[in-house]
């Protein structure tokens, strides 16, 4: 734990002095993420940003289950259109369709679904179309 901040001393000497010897006992390298351009240096300033981050890394998302479960169908659906094999199409598909499954069986609070399980044939034939154009 840091030091307390003596009476009488400048805070902003105080605080120059702490980084120094911090640098000098050398805990500032391999630090992660060091050499790295920060992700949002480009992004416009948002005043949430630490709790959306926040949210990200705990997994929890802004929109109610349903609409981000149509979300998540629409994501796989274009993953499953990009994909490079028949398996991995399979793959996307099987496993948002069991989410799917799961949602029709017990709907989740929000707004109505409206969603169907993918028909997994259906996809792999415009699938299969579109890498023969």
């Amino acid at each position: 734990m840091t030091e307390r901040k003596p009476p009488g001393v400048d805070i902003e000497s105080w605080v120059d002095r702490q980084i120094r010897e911090s640098a000098d006992r050398g805990e500032f390298e391999n630090l992660p993420g060091f050499g790295k351009p920060l992700a949002s240096l480009d992004a416009p300033y948002d005043e949430m940003w630490w709790i959306k981050g926040k949210m990200h890394r705990e997994g929890f998302s802004s929109l109610p289950p349903a609409l981000a479960l149509r979300k998540e169908a629409e994501d796989a659906l274009e993953a499953a259109l990009a994909a490079r094999s028949e398996r991995q199409v399979r793959e996307v598909l099987t496993e948002v369709n069991e989410k799917i499954r799961a949602a029709l069986r017990m709907p989740p609070p929000g707004p109505p679904l409206n969603l169907a399980e993918f028909d997994v044939e259906d996809v792999l034939r415009t699938w299969r179309e579109n890498r023969a154009r």
